[in-house]
């Protein structure tokens, strides 16, 4: 009796990762979901998806459909995939990353050329794959297809729903090597380790500062431009952080969400907890440069420092002249 043939193993081509960053108010948010499927190009009977550098995915190979034919398992097949290496005779001569697909070092290599063929007709936006087109393009239409089942929240990539769904499940799957910390997203990890290498690559065209995303310059450019687009819905008052807006909110409420575990004392800001602690700390941390008094709060050294210069922060004018 003949053994039946093993299936034929196809690899199906994924383009990388889109390059839309979704910025919100105080956080850097960059793409760390999947990617939108892709048709494949032919029939088989086993199809498998290669992630190339996706920031969620943790594995290489990961197997989406199986059809069994004769004694072949699927879970066999799931361990084997994983043990065995994936060819990616494809390489890049700029960066050395390699690829199963040319099509994928096609699409890789803009990301060295800049070149970004595909253009929005509503706006003025272009990308580098279609596919980050299409999931842009949801941005005009409003189109969420993938709703939340724990909340009200929908979005318009699955990939978007799958980092989201980890606020629910408390899932930090990316460690810190230098700490014990972790966090549900990988670009939170890289803003992350900045505090530890000290690295801040974005910087200040109207100034000399420089800052580790994005989101912190962006904040930084409203000092110069004075913008306040964060609003008081009790009265005229306008900020221009939205943190600085919801620490204002509670002066309305009266919320002092921050209380000391020494005392019965609560807060409206953990700025002020922490300064209220060194109450109880004793802790000084601020430091005159002349004769090293030191003092728990700015504000006092500040007052110190007149001392020496001589300075009076209380100007008068007399009405006499």
């Amino acid at each position: 009796e003949q053994e039946p043939e093993p299936p034929q193993i196809k690899e199906e081509p994924q383009p990388e990762p889109p390059q839309i960053r979704e910025e919100q108010e105080g956080l850097l948010i960059s793409q760390d979901e999947e990617q939108p499927d892709l048709k494949p190009e032919t029939d088989t009977l086993m199809k498998i998806t290669i992630y190339e550098e996706n920031e969620d995915s943790e594995t290489d190979v990961n197997i989406t459909d199986f059809q069994e034919e004769g004694s072949l398992i699927a879970n066999n097949v799931s361990v084997h995939l994983r043990k065995e290496s994936v060819e990616r005779p494809h390489i890049c001569e700029e960066c050395g990353k390699s690829f199963c697909h040319k099509s994928h070092l096609k699409i890789h290599m803009r990301t060295h050329t800049g070149e970004k063929p595909f253009s929005c007709t509503t706006c003025a936006k272009s990308f580098s794959q279609i596919s980050t087109l299409k999931l842009h393009m949801r941005t005009h239409t409003g189109e969420r297809p993938f709703p939340c089942n724990e909340c009200d929240k929908s979005f318009a990539d699955k990939s978007h729903l799958k980092t989201h769904m980890r606020t629910h499940t408390g899932e930090k799957p990316f460690y810190c090597e230098e700490c014990d910390k972790s966090f549900s997203r990988r670009s939170y990890l890289k803003l992350h380790i900045r505090t530890h290498t000290g690295d801040k690559p974005v910087s200040c065209k109207a100034c000399d500062k420089s800052f580790r995303d994005k989101s912190a310059l962006k904040r930084h450019i409203r000092i110069h431009t004075s913008e306040k687009p964060f609003s008081c819905k009790e009265c005229d008052a306008s900020f221009s952080q939205l943190t600085h807006l919801k620490s204002h909110t509670r002066v309305h409420t009266g919320d002092k969400p921050f209380s000391c575990t020494e005392c019965d004392k609560s807060f409206s800001e953990k700025s002020s907890l922490n300064t209220h602690i060194r109450a109880h700390t004793g802790e000084k941390p601020f430091s005159c440069n002349v004769c090293h008094a030191s003092f728990s709060r700015q504000a006092y050294l500040k007052s110190h420092i007149r001392t020496h210069t001589g300075e009076n922060c209380y100007k008068h004018t007399c009405w006499l002249k």
